[in-house]
């Protein structure tokens, strides 16, 4: 599923430049906006740049494009790729919105599985 590799490799590039706080909501029942919400925090608005390029650099390569980017001068990044949107915040930014409790009725998502199998390959 197109989703699924998406979430992989976010994920995973995420993790690789030491995003924090790495988490992934399954939203498809309770909104139409996406299926799949993907949280992370950044130490800083530069981390909050470097991470959202690194991940749009890594789903380009794998020849997924983001559909939408929103806040690329924020200290909240949103990259939208049609089912999966990922959220990158600097870590008040992220307690201000909380979208973690807002999305709270979601499906959390194992990322543990999802980074294992992303090394075994």
């Amino acid at each position: 599923m197109k989703s699924d590799k998406i979430i992989e490799i976010a994920v995973n590039a995420l993790n690789d430049k030491k995003a924090m706080n790495i988490s992934a909501i399954e939203v498809g029942e309770l909104t139409v906006i996406a299926e799949t919400f993907i949280i992370a925090t950044a130490t800083s608005s530069t981390h909050v740049r470097a991470l959202a390029d690194y991940v749009e650099e890594k789903l380009s390569e794998s020849g997924y494009e983001p559909d939408h980017i929103e806040g690329k001068a924020t200290g909240w990044i949103l990259l939208d790729y049609c089912g999966v949107v990922i959220h990158i915040f600097t870590k008040d930014t992220r307690e201000y919105y909380n979208l973690d409790r807002m999305w709270d009725d979601g499906e959390k998502i194992d990322l543990d599985n999802i980074l294992t199998s992303a090394r075994e390959e």
